[in-house]
């Protein structure tokens, strides 16, 4: 009985960092396509060396 437990326990456990790190892809995605985003504003612009990030 208390391998089942274990086992249901583990699948949980796998399951939900499953979703997690499926989720954290997913962020992951969105913030390079803003970064390239920011690029393209930047380079459409004439201010120069003007850009919208500090870094």
């Amino acid at each position: 009985m208390l391998l089942l437990v274990l086992i249901l326990l583990l699948a949980l456990i796998l399951g939900g960092a499953g979703f997690a790190i499926h989720i954290l892809w997913w962020v992951a995605l969105a913030v390079l396509v803003l970064w390239v985003l920011g690029f393209v504003v930047n380079s459409g612009g004439r201010g120069g060396g003007r850009r919208w990030y500090r870094w």
